[in-house]
């Protein structure tokens, strides 16, 4: 009986020793467990959300783009209705405006090229010539056999059902294109005609602090994206003015499509400019030889470098104050989530984020877009 006792006795301290469920989970590690499975959750959440926003890309990329031209049109379309344009008016004269300016652009780029395209493609002949004779007897001399056989296998590639499916699959892709851009120009339009409003109604169900942070969220992410926008052209301007004019005085063909693409180049941070200006320079080596293509690399080095350590601090920055390894991590994803324009759309979208993490408790009040309401009401 003694032994039995003593037996129930230890087998009772020791259930009393032994840790529950609430102590396991409320110590150290348990704390530190329950962290790291929010974080799984969270990852698993944002990956979901991710997955699911690149299988409609169709739509995604359409209203990001337009909700970044929006935002760096808005104040063109609030300084017209503080002078008494009404919504729709001031929204098509923006809309259209700019339609009309790009249009020039891509209207002056296309006459460009036809009327340059015969002395180019016979350069490019000659100087593709030049390349093949470098290669078989320049320094480090290359097999012919060699280049006849890389030849061979471009001219089996085109001619093959791959590159035709490719093709099909190019038609495919420009016809979501055309798509695209239909449906960023009608989104577009309702952001610029009523952006404000389409922001309030998501803020309806909000009040008190809440509601404060919504209205300081999307002044911050206008803000912020309009800056970048302005202030990304600005220093694309730059580039292009600079590179198109050494391209011009060198006399290279073609000095406007490739300030244009420069221009557009600049969008992509720390790369876009420089693979836009080495392209102007294998143009200039293919068309004019070795002296004019080195001298264009120095114009884009030189315009580079100035733009970079003494236009772009200024420009940007407010619009773009993070630090140049998050704008490569942002360019890397951004360019295997959505391509080109992921990459485009990757940093303007990281520093929107880093704004509102930096504005999220700051006390702020509701930005006055739109003064025509309030004229309204006064009569």
């Amino acid at each position: 009986m003694v032994t039995k006792k003593k037996s129930s006795a230890a087998a009772s301290a020791s259930e009393a020793k032994r840790p529950g469920i609430h102590e396991l989970w409320t110590d150290r590690l348990g704390a530190w467990s329950i962290r790291a499975l929010q974080v799984l959750l969270l990852l698993t959440l944002v990956s979901v959300i991710v997955f699911a926003l690149t299988q409609i890309k169709l739509v995604v990329i359409p209203v990001l783009i337009a909700l970044i031209f929006a935002a760096a049109a808005s104040p063109i379309v609030v300084w017209m209705r503080r002078r008494g344009v009404g919504r729709a008016l001031s929204t098509w004269i923006a809309l259209l405006g700019g339609i009309a300016l790009f249009g020039g652009l891509v209207t002056a780029v296309v006459f460009a090229v036809e009327d340059q395209w015969s002395e180019l493609s016979d350069s490019a002949v000659e100087g593709f010539e030049q390349l093949k004779n470098f290669a078989l007897d320049g320094p480090f001399p290359i097999d012919q056999t060699a280049l006849d056989d890389a030849w061979n296998a471009v001219i089996d590639f085109v001619t093959s059902a791959t590159f035709g499916l490719g093709a099909i699959q190019g038609v495919s892709a420009a016809a979501q294109v055309v798509t695209g851009i239909l449906l960023g120009l009608v989104i577009l339009f309702f952001f610029l005609k009523d952006g404000d409003r389409i922001w309030e109604f998501f803020l309806r169900p909000m009040s008190g602090e809440r509601l404060a942070r919504g209205h300081r969220i999307g002044h911050t992410a206008v803000r912020t994206l309009g800056g970048y926008v302005r202030g990304t052209a600005t220093v694309a301007a730059v580039d292009a003015l600079g590179i198109g004019i050494g391209l011009a005085i060198l006399q290279v063909p073609l000095a406007l499509p490739l300030s244009v693409i420069v221009f557009l180049g600049a969008f992509i941070p720390l790369v876009g400019a420089t693979v836009a200006g080495i392209l102007a320079a294998v143009v200039a080596l293919v068309t004019n030889g070795w002296v004019v293509a080195l001298i264009v690399l120095g114009i884009v080095v030189l315009v580079n470098q100035l733009e970079g350590n003494f236009l772009q601090p200024v420009v940007m920055a407010q619009s773009l104050s993070i630090h140049p390894l998050v704008i490569l991590v942002a360019l890397t994803a951004g360019t295997i989530l959505g391509g080109i324009v992921g990459a485009v759309l990757a940093v303007p979208i990281a520093a929107v984020g880093w704004s509102i993490l930096k504005t999220w408790n700051e006390k702020g009040h509701k930005p006055d877009l739109d003064p025509a309401p309030e004229k309204a009401k006064k009569k």
